[in-house]
């Protein structure tokens, strides 16, 4: 079978899976989740999951509203009634477990038939209210904001709720507050960020797909000129991001946060590969080859390094499965994977379209016109090794020395803009009501003590409170200790100057009390037998480094003032497993780059039979990485999850003009050129692609630079520049590192092709 008659067979077969594609569509499903982003070998994970959750339930499923009088007065009797209503209503709702607030709040009074139970705000009469607003002081900063200006209302939501569920319950959260006419001054919590975070995604999905294409228009419109050299590119390119997509989605995998960077990472580097086909392709022709035999031979002979390449960018990405966060392992495996399908789509397609077109050099191509540049650029490197060589080894140590100074730090809402409305009120929870992410500790009963209601026990729990409070600003707790000071409070006639912990004797008054007042605990702080229970509060987003230094002075103080016997602690809760994520960034990082360094090392050592090979083609492409970890603390950008990533993506592309680069070398030697000669002609043949193909990268990174999310932003940002790095390095330092290895490769010989000319 000719060739032409196989890529029409090919082309066909193509199609036929693009028709079948379009008829039988996979649905389309977005969705956020915090906890993708944990650790999952951290051994803090299997603690939550396995014994905090199940004695106490999620620490993240909630949703806070801040319920405000827009007419002033907090406590205006109307205003009252309507926030009342709404609680009942909200707490009624199917997939709230529970809602707290001061208006269902009940607190103990000990009297003489027992303990009973009365609201903390009563407004039946004025009287009662007033008194409610002498106890309810207790409650500013916790159940009322610190100025008196709003309610907090917490609701529990179930957390075995889908997603789907979730944004329903949201939504009839917001139209029971319309109805009631109280719009929240500040909402915050799981259900309305991950809604509002698909929101985004879904927009920017759109999109970024639709500037992507567009770009990847003009630039062929600009570079080629011609109808084959346009047409061409956009349909396969087209076709192959409806496989990528096809190939995810049929997997049942929903599109997240990381998705939106997908259509532009696999539209470009799809162009990069077509730019240097279409290279080699356009040479062929100018050297009087028939279009058939040009198409031939172009297949023929850049299959493998581009193929190379794409394996090599699809391993920068595949890398990342070798992490522990879910997140980053499914963004690497299917990016990888979708590389790989864009890549079969190109090599399937791209032969058969171009025979039906009639094909002629472009004589007034962009690419024809940086032949004189690139002839004298050669010579400038030639004639200047040595400098060349020193600038990128000072710049490279400076990259080192700044580099070192980048602190690894990551906050909650990373993602946002620091305008958007969610941080806006997130940053409300923070200021008036203590914080809005949960703080969790899990205690549990030392081997002197028999529970955690042993009043020694107790003495250890207030120490461990006055130190968290110290160390975070502030912050009212629920605890078996707060469990004591509400009884303590109960036998002080409801009087808020009672809530504090007990003497021993009225410590010893109460205990009879215990066992009814455990069947009221709202939340729960301890479990059934009373050996482990939980300090719960809220803290500000300080940011991973800075509450990674509270918890280490935290832990210090535990390990040498709370005795062990009595009472350990140990931390945990859904922020400080988020916290751990981002504080695991270098391990995370090194497992990537390290498998993308094995792998591309030992491809090359196969490929150029060569130690000495695969460590010149490394450098090259370490450089930028590390001029790229200088960049970040000259422009302030911390490490964390999303950033750290970036360098082994990074690398797995920028690596692929070096392959082409050496590729073309190896060909050009086994012509039987001369050394100097070959590096030459590799020079300016490969390099005109490089360029071309960096300037696509580069634009098409560039667009995500308008992310409003900041992981696609410092993606676009960070990879962009790192490319630009690759390709001087590529350009000047590679030529370099390559002559003193000639009298090596000059040895390569071997019969020119039969079809060349």
């Amino acid at each position: 079978m000719s060739h032409r008659s196989y890529s029409f067979l090919t082309l066909g077969l193509g199609l036929g899976l693009t028709l079948l594609l379009l008829i039988f569509r996979p649905s389309v499903s977005f969705n956020y989740d915090f906890e993708h982003f944990f650790p999952q070998d951290d051994e803090d994970l299997g603690f939550y999951q396995e014994v905090y959750e199940k004695s106490f339930g999620s620490d993240n499923d909630y949703l806070l509203l801040a319920i405000g009088n827009p007419n002033g007065d907090l406590f205006d009797l109307n205003f009252l009634s309507q926030a009342d209503r709404l609680a009942e209503s909200l707490g009624s709702l199917s997939g709230v477990d529970t809602l707290i607030s001061v208006f269902d709040l009940e607190l103990p009074l000990v009297s003489t038939f027992g303990i009973q139970y009365y609201p903390v705000l009563d407004w039946t009469t004025g009287e009662r209210l007033i008194r409610s607003k002498e106890r309810l002081s207790q409650f500013y900063g916790s159940l009322i904001a610190k100025d008196g200006s709003s309610f907090l209302f917490l609701v529990q939501n179930n957390p075995d709720l889908s997603k789907e569920e979730g944004d329903d319950l949201y939504d009839e959260i917001r139209k029971i507050c319309l109805k009631a006419g109280i719009h929240p001054l500040a909402v915050a919590g799981k259900i309305q960020t991950q809604g509002d975070f698909v929101d985004l995604m879904q927009q920017e999905f759109g999109l970024f797909l639709g500037c992507s294409l567009a770009l990847m228009l003009l630039l062929l419109i600009f570079i080629y000129r011609k109808a084959w050299g346009i047409i061409v590119p956009i349909v396969v390119l087209l076709i192959g991001i409806l496989w990528s997509f096809g190939l995810i989605l049929m997997a049942g995998k929903s599109l997240d946060i990381m998705s939106v960077m997908q259509p532009t990472i696999f539209l470009i580097v799809g162009l990069s590969a077509l730019i240097h086909y279409f290279t080699f392709l356009i040479k062929s022709l100018k050297e009087g080859y028939s279009k058939a035999e040009a198409i031939q031979l172009t297949f023929r002979e850049l299959n493998l390094p581009v193929g190379l390449t794409i394996f090599t960018t699809s391993l920068g990405f595949l890398s990342l499965y070798f992490t522990s966060i879910p997140a980053l392992k499914s963004f690497g495996l299917w990016t990888g994977l979708g590389v790989i399908v864009m890549y079969l789509a190109l090599v399937v397609l791209t032969p058969g379209l171009l025979y039906l077109f009639s094909i002629s050099s472009p004589r007034n191509a962009v690419i024809s016109k940086t032949d004189l540049q690139l002839r004298i650029g050669f010579q400038e490197i030639i004639q200047h090794r040595k400098p060349i060589a020193f600038s990128f080894l000072i710049l490279s140590l400076a990259g080192i020395f700044l580099g070192s100074k980048v602190q690894i730090n990551g906050f909650l809402l990373d993602n946002l803009p620091l305008n958007h409305p969610i941080q806006q009120d997130f940053a409300y929870f923070d200021q008036h009501f203590g914080g809005s992410n949960p703080l969790e500790l899990y205690l549990e009963k030392g081997t002197s003590a028999t529970n955690l209601l042993d009043f020694k026990v107790l003495l250890e729990i207030e120490k461990v409170e006055k130190k968290l409070s110290e160390l975070i600003g502030g912050g009212d707790f629920v605890s078996p200790l707060g469990f004591v000071k509400i009884l303590n409070q109960a036998q002080n006639q409801g009087n808020p100057k009672g809530f504090r912990t007990p003497s021993q004797g009225q410590y010893l008054r109460m205990r009879s009390y215990f066992t009814s007042a455990l069947d009221f605990q709202q939340p729960k702080v301890l479990s059934e037998d009373l050996q482990s229970g939980r300090i719960s509060g809220r803290a500000p987003d300080f940011g991973s480094l800075k509450m990674g230094e509270i918890r280490q002075e935290f832990l210090a103080f535990v390990a040498k003032e709370i005795n062990p016997n009595l009472l350990k602690v140990r931390w945990s809760g859904t922020a400080y497993l988020i916290d751990r994520g981002h504080e695991s960034v270098s391990i995370q990082m090194i497992k990537g780059l390290g498998l993308a360094f094995v792998l591309v090392g030992l491809i090359a050592g196969v490929l150029f039979k060569s130690w000495k090979m695969a460590l010149v083609l490394l450098i090259p492409n370490v450089i930028p990485l590390v001029w790229m970890f200088g960049l970040m603390w000259i422009m302030g950008i911390e490490l964390k999850l999303t950033t750290a990533i970036l360098f082994t993506v990074a690398f797995g592309i920028a690596v692929d003009d070096t392959i082409h680069f050496m590729s073309k070398l190896h060909l050009e030697l086994r012509k039987g050129k001369s050394f100097h000669y070959a590096v030459k002609r590799t020079f300016m043949e490969a390099g005109k692609a490089m360029i071309l193909t960096t300037v696509c990268l580069v634009s098409g990174f560039g667009l995500l630079i308008f992310s409003q999310f900041g992981v696609t932003h410092f993606t676009g940002l960070l990879i962009s520049c790192s490319l630009i790095f690759a390709l001087l390095a590529d350009l000047l330092l590679l030529p370099v590192l390559l002559f003193p290895l000639g009298r090596y490769l000059g040895k390569i010989k071997a019969p020119s092709h039969p079809n060349e000319k």
